[in-house]
């Protein structure tokens, strides 16, 4: 099961996060400060994949951006390498090459997007077509 998903940039501040399970507020500040620290400061030829306290982190970078998942012992660390991959195409295609500024400027976009892959902590579905078909119809209704 996945129980969180953190969006950071190269200077550690965090652009989207979500959590699957409860975490108080002042917890998930330190909790966040922690993993971004410990992925971040990892070199490139090192594996994606970290154990961290009682869950495993699975990570990627994709320019400036940081993706970091937080998952138990259950879950397939493969899997959610691949999730992040496919999240991020998914961002590609709706905003055109996604940037930092689109993140930051249609959160709400990100967390409808991030929604229709992940319910509950599992992932629920992967076609591009069918994550961006609500957006699209948002869109569609924001225009007319």
């Amino acid at each position: 099961m996945i129980k969180f998903f953190l969006m950071v940039n190269k200077q550690g501040q965090t652009r989207l996060s979500r959590y699957y399970e409860h975490v108080e507020i002042n917890k998930r500040a330190m909790l966040e400060a922690e993993v971004i620290k410990s992925c971040l400061s990892r070199s490139k030829d090192e594996c994606s994949f970290v154990e961290y306290k009682d869950f495993k982190l699975v990570y990627r970078q994709y320019a400036a951006l940081f993706i970091v998942v937080g998952i138990d012992q259950t879950e397939n660390e493969i899997a959610i390498y691949e999730l992040i991959h496919n999240f991020v195409e998914v961002l590609d295609k709706y905003f055109s090459r996604v940037s930092e500024l689109d993140i930051m400027f249609n959160l709400d976009r990100v967390h409808i997007i991030l929604d229709e892959m992940v319910l509950n902590g599992c992932i629920v579905e992967t076609n591009r077509n069918r994550i961006l078909a609500p957006l699209f119809v948002l869109d569609k209704v924001a225009e007319g």
